[in-house]
């Protein structure tokens, strides 16, 4: 895939609405933006293209997305720079890439990326007979068909219930055991066969595809993703300055309650509800930008299908984070 497919094919979901929410934080000259979740670059060239003092930083995990990402936005080399990592190191690219260690906006697009799921042989879409991989970085950890393999059917009844919120999981999990018995899993395609032959028919009937929460399940426990998200959301937050703002856009209600808890704890005051004057180091250190989860509206959701089930949230840093409330520390991303 060439940059120009790249451009073509990714349409960034709600690009508006996020630059929207981050301009008031990231229009000013010397303003840095990290783009925690690159992709194939389309809300960065968005960000580059409305905001023409603005530098972006991008992240992700993806090298062949950072490759892309690169090529497609090498008009802006001079104002964007790509880091290969995962996004829960965002407080140290900050550190890095920002102004006195900080940044003024922090964006990040959730999920699997149009580039993962458009590639048939990186085994993410249940549409396509493609090898079981769904590795997000190619270059390590172990593939869904390893997982598959070696996963006892309690772990596997366990991922599919809580990552996919499957409610068949122990009858899929107790197949795919029996299965690889005989002939390990190795394709998308056998799998949404077992998936099939173990959903009751009239369960099938709505929902589209009933492999859809599976493939989800596996996708999120290969690639630990619901644990960088708990890990990232309040690092992110401690990367942003007084006055930043972060935006992140959810599609699934797991993803959503991560970023709803980080949110609105920031947003609340810390104090006992019984002390009569509140401590300025219990005063809220975050406002929210949103009521709730936004939604796109039909229009989006025609133009980009991808939007359907998008959950947008969004928050402006008032202050620094009281100590009592800190993430713990840890190594930097290049240690």
């Amino acid at each position: 895939m060439s940059e120009a497919d790249a451009a073509a094919l990714h349409v960034p979901v709600l690009a508006e609405r996020c630059l929207d929410l981050l301009a008031p934080a990231v229009g000013a000259p010397g303003a840095v933006l990290v783009d925690a979740t690159l992709g194939m670059g389309g809300h960065a060239e968005a960000a580059l293209r409305r905001f023409p003092a603005l530098r972006v930083v991008g992240i992700d995990r993806d090298p062949q997305a950072i490759a892309l990402a690169s090529a497609r936005l090498a008009p802006f080399a001079d104002r964007f720079t790509a880091v290969h990592t995962t996004y829960d190191h965002v407080d140290d690219v900050a550190a890095e890439h920002g102004r006195a260690g900080t940044v003024e906006g922090v964006l990040m697009d959730l999920g699997v990326s149009s580039l993962q799921l458009d590639a048939a042989d990186r085994g993410f879409a249940y549409a396509q007979d493609a090898p079981l991989d769904m590795r997000m970085d190619q270059s390590t950890g172990i593939s869904a068909a390893e997982l598959l393999a070696t996963a006892d059917v309690a772990e596997l009844r366990r991922i599919l219930r809580v990552y996919g919120e499957e409610k068949f999981a122990g009858r899929i999990a107790a197949a795919i055991v029996r299965r690889r018995e005989t002939c390990p899993l190795a394709r998308t395609g056998e799998l949404v066969e077992i998936v099939r032959e173990n959903i009751p028919q009239a369960a099938r009937r709505t929902g589209g595809n009933p492999a859809k929460r599976t493939f989800q399940a596996l996708r999120i426990a290969v690639n630990g993703e619901l644990e960088v998200l708990e890990r990232a959301l309040p690092r992110a937050v401690e990367a942003l300055a007084v006055g930043g703002r972060i935006v992140v856009e959810s599609y699934h209600s797991l993803e959503d309650r991560a970023v709803k808890t980080v949110l609105a704890r920031g947003a609340t005051s810390s104090a006992p509800p019984d002390m009569p004057v509140e401590p300025e180091s219990h005063r809220p250190y975050l406002r929210l930008l949103t009521r709730g989860a936004e939604e796109a509206d039909e229009a989006e959701r025609a133009r980009n299908p991808r939007a359907t089930s998008v959950r947008l949230r969004a928050a402006e840093r008032l202050r620094p984070t009281p100590d009592h409330l800190l993430p713990a520390p840890r190594r930097r991303y290049d240690a």
